[in-house]
């Protein structure tokens, strides 16, 4: 008998994955666990094994295509068998799946009784309704029958939700387009297509400037204690299997700064602001060409230097092997970027929604400074801390940055 694929929960709050590329073709033979398709979720690939040893008899869904948790994706059985009676296709539940009612009128904000935002799945004007859309929707109160939706069968996509928030007049206009033609580009331009992790990360920098109001404040450390402390501790670390970069001090200063100032350790919530018990510190990893991804030291004020530099290099070196899983990068309470490794010497980072903000760390560099009225040579770096205005003010932000100065300045 015909065994269904399906989308598998990859995580406790993961909902929904990416099929990013079929491992087999249709009519080719597998054996059970052996991997059949990859999955994008957040940003990390995952590789889904087959249930069954046998025949892929059928994909239902191609790739680029995002799925819900639980959604049958193909049938493999013996060869020259059927799937079993029914629609198989009729099962998906992804955001190519078809609709059969399409909307063709707009409704009018002041006459329309519907403002309920509906629920994740199958509704039966608007068709399949993702998580992600749902979400945003009930975030911004948007009635969803007002938008036009421009996904296959006339399925309302992220995009159609995200158009719909920048538009200029919020008002529901009688005729909303929900996107525009895009210009046929000149032969000579070359279209790179988007990866799901490009997409990923684009709309979630998006979503995080309209989201929230983006402050930076800017600040100078000396390193000098930093640098002579690690000197004289990089060979100890080595003989215990890690190694102490930089990035060890700027955790353990910034989870000192947030014990200080728990405020920064927060959330935006519509109930009131979400204080964050556990301490959990991201760590923007970039990727190359392919972007970046954050994957996140669980509880960091847990650990201690040497838990922190084998936790960092742990996940910096599975992040760019493409072997984290889905739960670890979820759950950050703070963001730390590392610019400076590019040569960066100070930037404005992107809060990494739904966090309170973000710090930026440029590149180290010896400068001359003045130390009691003398010239001193001294190994130098701008941080910065870019904060949500809705939750910190200037000055709260500034005590923050001035203790991780301090913590660094005293070590």
């Amino acid at each position: 008998m015909a065994v269904q694929v399906q989308m598998p929960h990859l995580g406790e709050s993961v909902d929904e994955g990416v099929i990013t590329k079929w491992l087999i073709a249709e009519g080719d033979f597998i054996e059970e666990y052996e991997p059949l398709l990859e999955v994008n979720t957040d940003k990390v690939d995952t590789e889904i094994p087959s249930p069954a040893s046998g025949v892929l008899l059928k994909i239902l869904v191609s790739e680029g295509t995002t799925v819900q948790a639980g959604s049958v994706l193909a049938w493999i059985g013996e060869e020259h068998e059927s799937p079993l009676d029914g629609d198989p296709e009729s099962q998906i539940s992804s955001t190519s799946t078809n609709t059969t009612t399409t909307p063709t009128t707009t409704h009018n904000v002041e006459t329309s009784t519907r403002m309920e935002t509906p629920a994740p799945g199958r509704d039966q004007e608007l068709g399949f309704i993702s998580p992600i859309v749902a979400r945003i929707a009930s975030e911004h109160g948007i009635d969803l029958y007002q938008i036009i939706g421009t996904g296959k069968g006339g399925r309302i996509t992220k995009r159609d939700v995200l158009a719909f928030l920048e538009a200029d007049n919020k008002q529901v206009l009688d005729v909303y387009i929900a996107s525009t033609p895009e210009p046929t580009p000149l032969r000579q331009n070359e279209v790179l297509p988007l990866s799901p992790v490009r997409r990923a990360i684009a709309e979630h920098m998006v979503l995080s400037k309209r989201t929230s109001p983006h402050v930076t404040t800017v600040m100078e450390v000396d390193l000098s204690r930093v640098v002579a402390h690690r000197e004289a501790n990089k060979v100890a670390y080595t003989k215990d299997g890690a190694n102490l970069t930089f990035t060890v001090y700027f955790v353990a200063s910034t989870v000192a700064a947030l014990k200080t100032y728990p405020l920064v350790n927060s959330s935006w919530g519509d109930d009131g602001i979400i204080l964050h018990k556990e301490i959990n510190i991201g760590m923007a990893t970039s990727l190359g060409e392919e972007g970046l991804i954050v994957p996140v030291i669980k509880n960091a004020d847990e650990l201690s230097m040497l838990g922190l530099a084998r936790s960092i290099n742990e996940l910096s070196n599975r992040a760019r092997a493409k072997q984290l899983q889905p739960e670890e990068v979820k759950g950050g309470t703070f963001t730390i970027t590392n610019h400076g490794t590019s040569g960066s010497l100070f930037a404005t980072p992107i809060i990494n929604q739904p966090q309170c903000a973000i710090l930026g760390v440029g590149a180290i560099q010896k400068r001359a400074i003045v130390i009691e009225d003398a010239i001193a040579i001294r190994p130098m770096v701008y941080i910065s801390l870019t904060f949500d205005h809705r939750i910190l003010d200037g000055a709260i932000g500034d005590y923050f940055l001035g203790k991780v100065v301090e913590s660094l300045l005293s070590w």
